[in-house]
């Protein structure tokens, strides 16, 4: 098999590069092509680590939930409730989601630099609070360790294998600049050999310009990465514009471990 090269973070996807001479894959369905009756894979994958790496704390209790957003109503109205929120936590969920769908006007995109006018906006409209205080309070709870824990026990052991086998991690996430902050506070940001996030490429899933960033902090080319995601139009849609393959989590894959051994990597 040939080593692998990179691997994109929620963007986490793994097949082998297309050709004229590809074969289809009956596991996955994409054109592969052969040597030596193996894959020839190569891998640039990147996770969207805030949705499949790490996970709200308030949530620790069920393993298997991979997306913190959910769980954003439970610490809104924890927080809040010294500042006068009295919603519930189903309303302000049912808040949360009708304003995060629409359309974000004051530019062109959500997370621009710390991201503060989106999230001031976000909590504002999902709690019906106002109070600078609050949104200070609890948006800088999301910077700390605090707030999140990692999803997957066996996730270090798997990197380190990748990386070991010569395949190259990145991130990728749509996210403000509080995410290089909370990769440390984890101490896993040193598992990584590139972070793409959205506030600092300029772009946001699924512009095809976050992966080629990714890709170009990687120093591979986007036909040898593979992003593996949550999302099938941000994460599977937008890397394979930009040239990559894609994994959606929870349906291509279902765990770290499976991506390593799908790409030929023994953890």
């Amino acid at each position: 098999m040939a080593p692998l090269r990179a691997v994109l973070l929620p963007a986490m996807a793994v097949c082998g590069q297309r050709g004229p001479q590809a074969q289809k894959c009956n596991f996955c369905g994409l054109g592969h092509k052969r040597g030596n009756n193996n894959w020839k894979v190569s891998i640039k994958a990147l996770m969207e680590l805030a949705k499949l790496l790490i996970v709200s704390k308030i949530k620790r209790d069920l393993p298997n939930r991979l997306i913190f957003k959910e769980e954003y109503q439970t610490i809104y109205r924890e927080i809040g409730l010294k500042y006068g929120v009295n919603y519930s936590e189903n309303e302000i969920l049912n808040r949360y989601r009708r304003a995060y769908e629409q359309p974000w006007g004051r530019s062109r995109l959500r997370y621009v630099n710390d991201g503060r006018p989106f999230w001031q906006y976000i909590v504002s409209s999902s709690t019906g609070c106002s109070d600078s205080q609050y949104f200070e309070e609890l948006y800088n709870y999301y910077t700390t360790e605090q707030a999140w824990h990692l999803c997957d026990p066996d996730a270090e052991k798997v990197f380190k294998a990748l990386r070991k086998a010569g395949v190259k991690l990145a991130v990728v996430s749509n996210f403000d600049t509080r995410l290089r902050p909370v990769l440390q506070a984890l101490h896993c940001d040193y598992w990584f050999d590139a972070v793409a996030v959205s506030a600092e490429v300029a772009a946001e899933k699924p512009n095809p310009t976050i992966f080629l960033k990714a890709c170009e902090l990687l120093g591979v080319k986007p036909e040898d990465a593979v992003h593996v995601g949550d999302d099938r139009r941000n994460d599977i849609w937008g890397a394979r514009d930009a040239g990559c393959d894609a994994w959606l989590w929870g349906s291509d894959v279902h765990s770290f471990k499976e991506v390593a051994e799908r790409i030929g990597v023994k953890v």
